[in-house]
This record gives C-alpha cells, structure tokens and sequence, in this order.
C-alpha cells in the first residue's frame, strides 16, 4: 500500500512567487546577441476562501551594438519594495511592444478578455497610459514613448484582445 506524503502547498506556492520575483534581476545577464525572448504562464494560489490567479512573465529584447537589453514584466506579480515580499495583484500589467515605423509609432498591448470599449487611453507628452476593464479583467500599464505626441494623431483598434495604437506626430 502507498501512502502519500502531505505537502505544505502554501510554502511552496510562497517560494514560487518569490523565485519569480527573483527572476527579474537575473535576466539581465541572459545574453549578448540581438534577439528576443519570452515567457509567460499562470497560475492558481489558493488565497483564504478565494481562488486567486496570478499571471506571470516576461520579454526580453536584447540590443545590437549600443542598444541596451531590456527586460519588461507584465502581469499581476509584484514585489513589494519596502518588504520584500511578492504579492498577488488584482490589476496586471500588459505584455507591451512600441514598434518605430517609418511615418509612426505603433504600440501593442495584449491584454486576453477586454474589447475596444472597455479600453481607456490618455496621452500626456511622451507618456500613454492604458487603462482596461471588463468583468474580472483589469489591466494599467504606463508605457514610455521614445518622443511626445498629440492625443489628435493618435488611432486605435482593439481585436481578440490585442490593442494596437498608432501614433503620429
């Protein structure tokens, strides 16, 4: 007969969030080459007498010559800089990507749920801040632009989850 071994799941799931918190500032030592890399999952953590869904990953754009490598998170794990502590957030942060087009600036975020409608967007200089909600689903993200832009050349469109705005000065 086997017997099963009880775990303590709320340790582990403590030690998961903590080792993605971690993570971060470890992947900027990841590579020299210009390519990008990314992850991204979920997962359940029980939470009291809720089910909480944490969201967690990451994209890495690694820069050719004297371009910098980046690493932008997205999604609701976070650390809480004053303790030191990763937590559950209910907002996530969106996987971004600001793409330089010839005559524009294309911004796509991804964010799995939401419709155009239930997007907000404001525009102050060379900052855009996204705001989504729908149900369940809340999505904040500030994104820096590489210059200031007006609110009146701005377009956008959001299909299957995936907002798309341009930009043109």
């Amino acid at each position: 007969m086997t017997t099963r071994k009880k775990t303590n799941v709320t340790g582990n799931v403590e030690g998961i969030l903590r080792g993605l918190g971690d993570l971060v500032e470890k992947l900027g030592e990841l590579a020299e080459k210009g390519e990008q890399i990314k992850r991204s999952g979920h997962f359940d953590i029980p939470a009291g007498q809720r089910d909480v869904k944490a969201v967690y990953g990451f994209s890495v754009k690694m820069g050719l010559g004297d371009e910098e490598t980046q690493v932008e998170p997205f999604g609701n794990v976070r650390r809480n800089e004053d303790t030191g502590e990763t937590v559950v957030q209910e907002v996530s942060e969106p996987l971004v990507d600001v793409i330089e087009e010839a005559d524009h600036i294309l911004v796509l975020a991804e964010m799995p749920g939401v419709s155009e409608e239930d997007v907000r967007l404001d525009l102050a200089g060379d900052i855009l801040t996204l705001h989504a909600e729908r149900g369940s689903k809340k999505y904040h993200k500030e994104i820096l632009l590489p210059r200031t832009f007006d609110a009146e050349g701005m377009e956008r469109s959001c299909r299957n989850g995936i907002l798309e705005v341009k930009l043109k000065s």
